[in-house]
């Protein structure tokens, strides 16, 4: 009896298996490792890491414009009071004037989020209009130390509107080039990643696409665009409507395949029709 069949046995008399060897362990680590990475590296993933880089970007760029709408409320206010005793009618009507300025802003603010997510450029009037309301709340809020000649008062006044200013620019460049990473990340990740879906239980497939997809996981190989159209015009009987849900139902690929894959079959089932009418006329 060898000293490593001592040990194992001494191991298994205090209840404990016996360590797996090292190749096994690095063998069971390699197939973990492999599977994390292919769904690391899935282009919907990838896609939504950014989409939430994003919305952190959305919030933070949000929070300091409405902090910096907020300090210019009071100057605003008193911009517009202009001397009249607290509290009077003029003096509270005064507090409407920065809100109503403000909530135009937001409004544009907000509708660019919107546009930016989907690049769809605004006309020259939204620009005019938020700067129009930035202007005059920068008037606004440093109009007094302009009058008194109090260079600190300017400067104290002028930064909130100008960050305001600043950030409201920023952000809508930032949500468009964001946008374009969203989908930069989610082509460059289907390019080098297989599709994680292309191993889903064999209960989930079809019976015309089981036998394909068991005979690529034996070879190893990786499911092209190609082998998917494949299987998806094998499938197709006429009557059905060719759509990404159908294309995912039998062919298992993933969401953002199936969208391409079901306009690329449509159109070649167009072009057969156009082509059988043209030749029966």
């Amino acid at each position: 009896m060898n000293t490593l069949t001592r040990v194992k046995e001494g191991v298994a008399a205090f209840g404990r298996p016996p360590a797996a060897p090292a190749a096994v362990r690095l063998a069971a680590d390699a197939v973990e490792a492999a599977e994390l990475r292919a769904y690391a590296t899935h282009p919907d993933v990838v896609a939504l890491r950014v989409e939430r880089v994003r919305t952190e970007v959305d919030r933070l760029c949000w929070a300091g414009i409405v902090l910096g709408l907020g300090f210019t409320m009071t100057n605003v206010q008193s911009f517009a009071a202009a001397g009249t005793p607290a509290w009077s009618l003029p003096w509270l009507a005064a507090w409407l004037l920065d809100p109503t300025v403000s909530l135009v802003l937001l409004a544009i603010l907000r509708a660019e989020q919107v546009t930016a997510r989907y690049q769809v450029r605004t006309g020259a009037w939204t620009r005019r209009a938020k700067w129009f309301t930035l202007a005059a709340t920068y008037v606004m809020n440093t109009w007094h130390s302009w009058a008194a000649g109090s260079v600190s008062g300017v400067v104290l006044h002028s930064v909130p509107p100008l960050v305001v200013f600043v950030a409201a620019e920023a952000v809508t460049d930032l949500r468009d080039k964001l946008t374009e990473a969203v989908t930069a990340a989610f082509r460059e990740a289907q390019q080098r990643a297989a599709p994680v879906t292309a191993d889903l239980p064999e209960e989930t497939t079809t019976e015309s696409t089981k036998p394909k997809r068991r005979n690529r996981k034996r070879s190893g190989q990786r499911v092209t665009f190609a082998d998917y159209m494949a299987v998806a015009r094998e499938a197709w009987t006429p009557g059905v409507v060719v759509s990404p849900a159908w294309v995912r139902e039998v062919t298992t690929c993933s969401r953002g395949l199936s969208s391409r894959l079901a306009a690329t079959l449509a159109a070649e089932l167009n072009a057969a029709n156009t082509s059988d009418g043209g030749d029966a006329r």
